[in-house]
């Protein structure tokens, strides 16, 4: 998603303008418009023309828009999100209150206009406009004195980092050089992995080369990991790959992410810490029912405690009509983050938000058991809570 414009002030009033750039940028648009928001963007009237013999004849018209939102609808396989609302800005060809529906496509820009953003709203459009914040694949191509450093994303590869040095060849009696040469440049590409990648979204790290040179390149990475007490590279070593590239050069990463074992490991990256969070929340309901709640009511209840480790929220409950309930669920958000708690939400496209829509779209894991919960009234069955019997966990 390009982000064209914003200003939002300290009354958390005003309008962003973006355009939506690849399919999942049609998601994020989906999320972000409310009903009672206005949208500006261009469209086709039908228009009637009466000529002066009395006849009328219709033709198409481009025409820019701005319209309140009444209701939205999201084709996912034509990827189109269609806004229905009432014209509320003049035009010359569309009557002040009157009806039309604005299609957004790929590459149209748009302009959103809220009453008030909110937090959750402002993220959004953090995460669907910087590319590294939706990059959760990284990748080294090297062979021996050239690596590229890249994010891959949905759509797109990012060259982050190119390293160039030169190495001394193998001469008889004499490899010292070379082997200088060497720890220099896996020294520069190991710093490099260290700054560009963040671990928190990069859930899996392809290293790619011809010959042994990623091999070489791995051991000699977490021998000074060990040495230098890099943390964060020993506690992510599984999350690294080692795979065949012809070369260093950016291309050879198409190869790479053709490797089957690559493409099984990459599609389970997306979501993969909201998956391991259902797990976990799964398996404390059984172990320790005390610690998991579902449903609004006691997860409610154990955010004022400040007891929540872990939020599990679908992106479904931000698209709630009640403005009331949506602000109910961003302040859960912002007050589970304020007490130190981390927030994990679902997207209800991915096969674990559809899980969690299951357990009414919300569930948490707590820090400390909270037996008063669970004897509190169970009166209110699709609230749920933690050991009931409508958990499923399929």
């Amino acid at each position: 998603m390009k982000l064209l414009g914003k200003y939002v002030d300290k009354g958390m009033q005003g309008n962003v303008t973006l355009v939506p750039e690849e399919p999942e940028d049609m998601w994020h648009a989906y999320n972000l418009i409310a009903e009672g928001d206005s949208v500006r963007s261009t469209t086709i009237r039908k228009v009637q023309n009466e000529t002066a013999t009395g006849s009328s004849t219709s033709s198409r018209v481009r025409t820019t828009l701005t319209i309140a939102v009444e209701s939205i609808d999201f084709d996912t396989q034509a990827c189109v999100l269609r806004l229905k609302g009432r014209n509320i800005e003049e035009n010359q060809y569309v009557k002040m209150g009157a009806y039309h529906t604005l299609d957004l496509e790929l590459n149209r820009k748009f302009e959103l206009r809220k009453p008030e953003w909110d937090t959750i709203a402002l993220e959004r459009i953090d995460m669907a406009c910087d590319p590294t914040q939706s990059a959760d694949v990284a990748a080294v191509v090297m062979q021996e004195g050239l690596a590229h450093v890249c994010l891959i994303t949905a759509s797109m590869t990012l060259v982050r980092s190119k390293i160039e040095v030169s190495i001394p060849r193998k001469r008889k009696g004499n490899v010292q050089q070379h082997e200088k040469g060497l720890a220099k440049f896996y020294e520069q590409v190991m710093q490099s992995i260290l700054r560009h990648v963040n671990f928190e979204i990069v859930k899996c790290v392809l290293i790619a080369s011809p010959g042994f040179v990623r091999d070489q390149f791995y051991d000699y990475m977490f021998q000074q990991a060990v040495k230098m007490d890099y943390k964060v590279l020993l506690d992510n070593k599984s999350r690294f790959m080692l795979v065949h590239a012809s070369s260093g050069f950016k291309h050879s990463l198409k190869e790479a992410l053709q490797d089957p074992a690559v493409i099984a490991k990459m599609s389970d990256t997306k979501a993969l810490g909201e998956v391991k969070a259902l797990e976990t929340f799964y398996m404390m309901l059984q172990c320790e029912p005390t610690k998991a709640f579902y449903g609004k009511k006691h997860v409610l209840r154990a955010a004022e405690a400040q007891a929540i480790e872990t939020l599990l929220i679908s992106d479904n409950l931000f698209r709630c009509q009640d403005v009331n309930l949506r602000k109910e669920y961003v302040n859960l958000v912002e007050s589970v983050r304020d007490a130190g708690g981390e927030v994990k939400i679902f997207s209800s496209m991915h096969i674990s938000g559809e899980q969690l829509s299951q357990l009414t779209g919300i569930a948490a894991i707590l820090r400390f058991p909270m037996p008063e919960l669970e004897d509190s009234d169970d009166d209110d069955d699709e609230d749920g809570a933690a050991g009931g019997d409508n958990s499923d966990s399929d």
